[in-house]
């Protein structure tokens, strides 16, 4: 065992670096909500939708029916009396729900919900935003709903338009946060006492 010792190279004999690196990488970890995707939000918007068709079936056309409304025949502009009523009703879901729950009835059958950037309360404002003008622009034009596929932050037209995410209630994901930091004071070199 001592023949091994004697071996070896002193503490002393090891050449010493001229200048310690000015910076060190500090790796720090830290977990964020995880940001719902396109189909999670398409089944919940088609869930939705459901819901909507439901109300509209079971307490709308039955009133219109009743008062001899045609359903069919656009008379202003290619919008009939009861796609305006059914417009409404379907933006009125949304906002209102929204605004209560932060979640629609498909959001939440699915897990998912709204939240605003800042991690502040949804107010009137951020729900007028996305809700009614964000989605009658999405609804018209259909194409802004695939944004979430190209967005890092996987943000529709009307999340841009409200600041908003939509983001899993219970996942979170790891993100590793690498930085240079500057050293504080010389490092002890191997044999040194303190």
């Amino acid at each position: 065992m001592t023949d091994h010792i004697e071996d070896n190279q002193s503490i002393r004999d090891i050449p010493k670096p001229d200048r310690l690196p000015e910076y060190e990488i500090v790796r720090t970890e830290r977990f964020i909500p995880k940001f719902a995707g396109f189909w999670t939000r398409f089944w919940a918007y088609v869930i939705d939708l459901l819901i909507v068709s439901s109300i509209s079936g079971i307490f709308i056309k039955p009133v219109f029916r009743v008062l001899d409304i045609k359903i069919s025949n656009p008379s202003f502009l290619l919008f009939s009396p009861y796609k305006v009523t059914l417009l409404i009703l379907f933006l009125g879901y949304f906002a209102l729900m929204t605004k209560v729950a932060g979640q629609t009835i498909g959001k939440m059958i699915l897990g998912i919900k709204v939240v605003r950037q800042d991690g502040g309360k949804l107010t009137w404002g951020t729900i007028l935003f996305r809700e009614v003008i964000g989605r009658f622009i999405s609804k018209l034009l259909t194409i802004p709903y695939l944004l979430v596929v190209f967005m890092p932050n996987k943000e529709s037209l009307h999340d841009l338009f409200a600041d908003t995410f939509v983001i899993h209630e219970q996942s979170f994901e790891r993100e590793v946060i690498e930085t240079r930091q500057e050293r504080k004071g010389e490092e002890l070199h191997a044999g040194t006492i303190v």
